[in-house]
């Protein structure tokens, strides 16, 4: 297989990944942004939590929500628990990895929150014991994950699946639901008009 070869298998890959996803979770993903949207306008925030390169995708689709989208307005609540490094590297210090997100929950989500977990695998006991955490305490918990969801399946209220074994491929639909479901929530906050 040559260079190009390669290029173009790995977009066409990609693309019907996401043809797959959307054919099966249009609707679901409109019914959440709706739904955060009426917990924000409750004086909710939305919280995302991810590792490697899904904790960058938290720190992205976070900032998104407080700086802007498309339209100049004031901010939306949110945070990434993956971005502050005393943070990363206090907690699993001192009490464990696992400890990692689910000590950050207990500290800033109520009831009226959103907590997104994004892990490719479904397995990430850190994102595990969050999404526990931030259920007993009566928040919306979101998952974004692989094909089978491993122990996501249980603990979210929301799931979303990306039908794919490939980690790139997760992450590439991970990160557009992401920036959809960011236009969608402005949108409904905010009305369409471009600033």
């Amino acid at each position: 297989m040559d260079l190009e070869e390669i290029v173009v298998e790995a977009f066409e890959e990609s693309i019907k990944v996401k043809e797959k996803f959307i054919k099966f979770y249009s609707k679901q993903i409109v019914d959440l942004s709706t739904e955060i949207v009426k917990r924000v306008k409750n004086g909710g925030g939305i919280f995302f939590m991810g590792n490697g390169g899904s904790a960058a995708d938290a720190a992205h689709l976070s900032a998104e929500l407080v700086g802007r989208f498309y339209i100049n307005r004031t901010p939306i609540r949110s945070t990434s628990f993956s971005s502050n490094p005393s943070i990363l590297t206090e907690i699993p210090n001192d009490f464990g990895f696992e400890y990692l997100f689910e000590r950050q929950v207990e500290a800033h989500v109520r009831s009226q929150d959103v907590v997104i977990g994004i892990s490719t695998s479904g397995k990430s006991i850190n994102i595990i014991r969050a999404l526990e955490k931030a259920k007993k305490l009566g928040a919306l918990t979101v998952g974004f994950t692989g094909e089978n969801g491993g122990n996501m399946n249980e603990l979210c209220d929301v799931i979303f699946k990306v039908n794919s074994k490939k980690t790139p491929r997760i992450q590439e639909t991970h990160i557009l639901l992401g920036h959809i479901l960011c236009q969608l929530i402005e949108y409904q906050l905010f009305g369409g008009e471009e600033s």
